[in-house]
């Protein structure tokens, strides 16, 4: 298997370097070890690793599970909550300035 090495731009290895921070402190606090973790998801011990460690390399899916083991999979539909794109949207939906008006029957 062909392994590249991405390169990401700074920001987003930080962004997740955080991620996988978080995901550790999250293991610990419920006082589990990462064999456990790494067992309950499916992946290897040095998988975890990886992830805890932020390294681009490892699937999403693998985050994905991990974050499941932990009870986080409801974070998983934050990745792409889209407010600034919801406000362009909506900025550009016509909306008429009152209703049309009725037409009166002759006989009223």
């Amino acid at each position: 298997m062909n392994r590249e090495k991405y390169t990401l731009l700074p920001r987003l290895t930080k962004l997740l370097e955080e991620l996988g921070e978080d995901i550790k402190l999250a293991r610990l606090r419920r006082k589990l070890s990462a064999e456990q973790v790494a067992e309950r998801a499916g992946i290897s011990r040095s998988t975890l690793w990886q992830i805890e460690k932020g390294h681009p390399n490892v699937s999403m899916g693998y985050y994905a599970q991990v974050l499941f083991v932990l009870g986080l999979e409801k974070n998983l539909s934050n990745l792409v909550t889209d407010a600034l794109g919801r406000k362009l949207q909506d900025a550009e939906i016509l909306v008429k300035k009152r209703a049309p008006k009725r037409k009166v029957a002759k006989d009223e």
